[in-house]
């Protein structure tokens, strides 16, 4: 029996197609993953079923019955509850309080908060969350909000629960948490349906997969069927490489950075604990580490957004000890002999790991946001101080291409396009501006298979030019593909540094909890 069909639905933008006639039936008590590149459709087709969007055309079923559902308090009486990729919480509440948010228990007139939370306590208990009802939401972790909202469909009762793009900002282990809580919800015969790009993700937690590809249905089949390359393979209408290919080391390798005895405190914690780093130029250095252990204040040091430290931090010859995100973006040196002894590059290219806080201004433009932090530069002001605005106009075209950005163009807002195409104009941004340090913070989070494989190749390319190249990424394949070296991060130290290839995965886990750590460590 099918929970839910979805039949001809038909959906377009501004005479864009997001939609083109797409078909999608989901059993009943079954995981199902809706797979496709960013752009594909699949959260407009997921927010038509939500009572979002209105389809032009289609069908939709809801336990082999025909319904309309024309808003979202009307799919949740049907059943439906869906988690979005940036969450509807309200910081300043507890948990419980979000959950019961317009469907609060009554004692009398009053509010029954006691019996909200008690109730949501004993929801908690059952599916085994780790969950405090009585804590600020705003408090909590990424991981552990996500679990509110679900906790949130779970008081309404729903049947059928959609989940965008869920792991997008989740550490490996909140995603084993996550995926267990999910086979409990389906052995309890709830309906499951995921949004994502995530070939791996599929393979482990989804019974049936249904792919999208620019806006149609490509196909829909078990996931015991198919391989992680077929996937890919219809996800992007081409075969994907799975390989990194990187040039061998260059002798010559010059610092770009050294860190040496940093130490934050946060309070009476100490965040950064006497940690001493050196950067070089033409090499990718991995940072490995479970998060909250020290790697998002390492990131605000190098980028300047964090200032009231103890310790050096050098930028090729400069000290840049405690300099502001500015000047750490702008500080003008020479480019080493290894690209152009010519030229004159800015320092430090940040991709950060939260797109929606650093990332960008939403109500920019593309163009806008593609040149922010570099909008002073003689490309793109005349003499006068006015912005050369065809020359951004074209600069914006020509990364759109070539990252495959799913917008309407360079004068579309931002904050209007999808988690994975505002990624991907963030990469472009630092990919296209830098020449002497890139730091890339979850560089390919909430991305597709082929813009991955294409940030790769574009990580590399800067690699083999020269540049230094900082990778920090909760993707542990991630982080072995690309690095030379991986550092890994433990307590606000670092507890060893080795070239990629002696650290095998068990190893490399073992150093990330802390159960391994070498006597003497290799600034």
């Amino acid at each position: 029996m099918y929970a839910v069909e979805m039949l001809g639905i038909t959906k377009h933008f501004k005479g864009f197609a997001a939609n083109d006639h797409v078909d999608l039936r989901v059993k009943k008590g079954e995981i199902h993953s809706l797979l496709g590149e960013n752009g594909a459709g699949k959260t407009t087709l997921m927010n038509i079923l939500f009572g979002l969007y209105k389809a032009e055309m289609g069908t939709i079923r809801l336990d082999e019955k025909e319904t309309r559902i024309t808003s979202p308090m009307d799919a949740i009486r049907q059943g439906l509850a869906m988690v979005h990729q940036h969450f509807m919480l309200v910081d300043t509440l507890t948990v419980a309080e979000n959950i019961v948010l317009g469907h609060e228990p009554r004692k009398g007139i009053l509010f029954d908060r006691e019996g909200a939370f008690r109730e949501i306590t004993q929801i908690a208990e059952k599916y085994h969350f780790q969950i405090d009802a009585r804590e600020k939401v705003g408090n909590l972790s990424v991981g552990v909000k996500q679990r509110v909202e679900i906790l949130k469909a779970l008081y309404h009762n729903s049947s059928v629960l959609i989940l965008d793009e869920p792991t997008a900002v989740l550490t490996p282990q909140e995603v084993e948490d996550l995926f267990r809580v999910l086979r409990e919800l389906k052995a309890d015969g709830k309906t499951i349906i995921i949004i994502t790009h995530k070939l791996k993700e599929t393979m482990e937690i989804a019974d049936t997969v249904t792919v999208l590809r620019k806006g149609r249905t490509i196909t829909s089949l078990p996931v015991s069927d198919v391989t992680e390359e077929k996937l890919a393979e219809l996800m992007v209408g081409r075969l994907v490489s799975f390989s990194v290919d990187k040039k061998p080391l260059a002798e010559d390798r010059p610092v770009k950075m050294r860190l040496e005895h940093i130490t934050y405190k946060k309070g009476n914690k100490t965040i950064l604990n006497d940690l001493s780093l050196t950067v070089r130029g033409g090499e990718i250095l991995g940072i490995a580490g479970v998060e909250g252990n020290g790697q998002t204040e390492l990131i605000e040091v190098l980028t300047g957004i964090l200032s009231d430290y103890d310790g050096t931090l050098t930028v090729g010859t400069k000290d840049l000890s405690r300099a502001g995100a500015e000047e750490m973006l702008k500080y003008v040196g020479h480019i080493s002999s290894a690209v152009n002894a010519n030229k004159m590059l800015h320092y430090v290219g940040h991709i950060p790991e939260d797109r929606g806080k650093r990332g960008f201004i939403r109500n920019f433009t593309n163009a806008e946001n593609l040149i922010l932090g570099y909008h002073t530069r003689p490309d793109y002001m005349n003499k006068n101080g006015t912005m050369r605005l065809g020359r951004i106009e074209e600069l914006t075209k020509e990364a759109i291409e070539t990252y495959d950005i799913r917008t309407e163009g360079p004068e579309q807002l931002t904050g209007s396009l999808s988690g994975g195409n505002q990624q991907k104009l963030i990469v472009a941004r630092v990919l296209e501006h830098q020449t002497g340090i890139v730091l890339a913070a979850q560089p390919t989070r909430g991305v597709d298979i082929g813009a991955i494989e294409h940030i790769h190749g574009e990580l590399v390319k800067l690699r083999d030019a020269g540049v230094a190249v900082i990778l920090v990424s909760a993707d542990l394949d991630e982080i072995v593909k690309l690095s030379d070296e991986i550092a890994v991060i433990y307590e606000g130290e670092i507890v060893t540094r080795k070239s990629a290839d002696q650290f095998t995965e068990t190893t490399l886990g073992s150093y990330m909890l802390g159960h391994l750590r070498d006597e003497e460590v290799e600034a």
